[in-house]
C-alpha cells in the first residue's frame, strides 16, 4: 500500500471514529448495560483497529455499515462464548439458540432512530447526579465524542492520569450502583436536563475558547457539541425553547470558526476577521433556532448569549455592531448568571457603547476578584481601553502584564501585535 493510500485509510478511520464510535458505544451499552460500558468501548476500539488493518488492503463500499456489522458480530461472539453472558444481557438468552433472531435483534440496535435514542440515553446517564461535573464532561468526551484520554487532558489543561481517574471513578459508580440506561422520569428530567445543558455548553466552550494550539481538535469538539445538542432537540424530552437557544448560540459561534485563526495559527480578533469566510448557512440556522427559542416565557443565559452572538453575526461589519443592544443583553445576563468572564465581557461592551472611560470604571469594579488574578484578558482589556484613549504608556504596562500571564504562544503573539501597534498610533 502506498503512503498516500495509508494516510487516506488513517484519515477515514479517524473521521469515522469521531462520528460513529459514540453511536456504537451507545448501542452496545444498551445491549450490555451501563455497568459494562467499558466492554462496549473495548468492542468498538477493537472494531476500529480491525478496520485499520483490513482497509489497508481493500476499502469496503460502505465503511460505516462495515463497522456496524463487525461490531455486531463481535458482540454476538462475546455473548456466545462468555460464560457470564446471562448477567451481561439476560434478555437475549432466548435468542442465543438461533443465529438469525439474534442478528436481527442486534441489527435493530444500529437503526438510525435507535442510535439517536441510545445516544440520548447515554447523554443523560453521563449527566447522572451521582457523578461530579468533571466526570460528566469527561465521560461524554470519551464515550460520545470519541476523544482519547490524551485529548481530554489537553482540553482541560490537565494530565492524563487525572482524566483516567475521573473516568474510572465514574465507571465504578456504574458498576456499584443500580443506574438505568434510560431517559429519566418526568420527576427527575428537569434537573438532569440542566446538567446536560451545562455539559454541552462546557464542551462547546472547551472547543471554541481552547487554549490549545491544535485547532482541528477544537473545531471537532465544537461540532460534536452542536451535533449532540441537535440530537437532544429532536427527542420529545429535549424539544424545548432552551435547547433551541443553545443550538442557536453554537450555530452563530460555529459560523465564525474559519475566520478566527490565520494560516500561521495566530488568532484573529473579531474586528480583524474576514466576514466573507463566515458560514451563512450556519448563521441562518442560528436565526431559525433563535426564533424557535422565543416560544414560552423562559429567558435563560443561553437565550441571551445567543442574542449577543446573533448581533455580531448579522452586523455587516464591525463598525455597524449594535453595542448598545449588546450591553442591554449583558445587563440582563448578569442578573441570571454572574461570572467574572461575563462581567469582563459586559465591561468591554460598555466601553464600546458608552466610551472607554465607562469601560474602565466597570473593569475597576472587578479587578480585585481572585478568579481573575491570573486571567490575561483582564489586563489586556485595560490595555485596549488605555490605547483607545491615547495613553500608550499605561496601555504598554497592561499589555506587558497580560503577556506575563499568557497561557499559550497564540495569546503571546496577539499581545505582541498589540504592543507593536502602540508606536504607530
Amino acid at each position: 500500500m502506498s503512503e498516500d493510500a495509508g494516510q487516506k485509510v488513517n484519515h477515514l478511520v479517524d473521521h469515522l471514529f469521531r462520528h460513529e464510535s459514540g453511536k456504537m458505544v451507545a448501542a452496545l451499552t444498551r445491549l450490555f448495560g451501563i455497568k459494562n460500558i467499558s466492554l462496549a468501548e473495548d468492542i468498538v476500539q477493537d472494531t476500529l483497529l480491525t478496520a485499520l488493518r483490513q482497509w489497508a488492503f481493500s476499502l469496503p463500499e460502505n465503511p460505516t455499515a462495515w463497522l456496524y456489522r463487525v461490531a455486531r458480530n463481535r458482540a454476538i461472539d462475546l455473548l456466545r462464548r462468555e460464560t457470564s453472558f446471562r448477567q451481561l444481557a439476560p434478555d437475549l438468552v432466548p435468542l442465543l439458540s438461533s443465529e438469525k433472531p439474534l442478528q436481527t435483534f442486534l441489527d435493530s440496535l444500529f437503526l438510525e432512530h435507535e442510535l439517536r435514542d441510545d445516544m440520548l440515553r447515554l447523554m443523560f446517564v453521563c449527566c447522572h447526579p451521582r457523578l461530579s461535573a468533571e466526570s460528566q464532561t469527561a465521560l461524554i468526551l470519551k464515550t460520545l465524542c470519541g476523544f482519547s484520554v490524551s485529548e481530554i487532558a489537553q482540553a482541560f489543561l490537565t494530565n492524563e492520569d487525572t482524566i483516567y481517574k475521573r473516568l474510572q471513578r465514574a465507571k465504578e459508580k456504574f458498576r456499584e450502583q443500580t443506574i438505568e440506561f434510560a431517559i429519566p422520569t418526568i420527576d427527575h428530567l428537569e434537573s438532569r436536563l440542566t446538567a446536560v445543558y451545562q455539559v454541552l455548553y462546557l464542551l462547546y466552550n472547551e472547543g471554541y475558547y481552547s487554549t490549545q494550539s491544535n485547532f482541528t481538535i477544537r473545531e471537532d469538539l465544537c461540532f460534536e457539541a452542536l451535533r449532540l445538542t441537535l440530537v437532544l432537540q429532536e427527542h420529545p424530552a429535549g424539544d424545548k425553547p432552551v435547547t433551541c437557544a443553545l443550538i442557536a448560540l453554537m450555530c452563530f459561534h460555529s459560523a465564525r470558526l474559519k475566520s478566527r485563526v490565520e494560516k500561521n495559527g495566530d488568532w484573529l480578533l473579531l474586528a480583524d476577521q474576514d466576514r466573507s469566510l463566515w458560514d451563512e448557512r450556519l448563521i441562518q440556522k442560528g436565526v431559525h433556532y433563535l426564533q424557535r427559542s422565543a416560544a414560552g416565557q423562559e429567558l435563560t443565559e443561553y437565550h441571551l448569549e445567543a442574542g449577543i452572538a446573533a448581533i455580531h453575526c448579522l452586523a455587516k461589519d464591525f463598525s455597524s455592531t449594535d453595542w448598545k443592544e449588546i450591553l442591554r443583553l449583558y445587563d440582563l445576563l448578569v442578573q441570571i448568571k454572574t461570572t467574572p468572564v461575563i462581567e469582563l465581557n459586559r465591561a468591554i461592551a460598555m466601553a464600546k457603547a458608552l466610551g472607554p472611560a465607562q469601560g474602565l470604571h466597570a473593569l475597576d469594579q472587578m479587578k480585585d476578584k481572585p478568579s481573575l488574578s491570573d486571567y490575561p484578558l483582564l489586563p489586556a482589556a485595560y490595555g485596549d481601553l488605555f490605547s483607545e484613549m491615547g495613553n500608550g504608556s499605561l496601555a504598554r504596562h497592561y499589555y506587558d502584564e497580560a503577556l506575563r500571564m499568557a497561557r499559550t504562544t497564540a495569546e503571546e503573539r496577539v499581545l505582541q501585535k498589540k504592543i507593536g501597534t502602540l508606536g504607530k498610533k
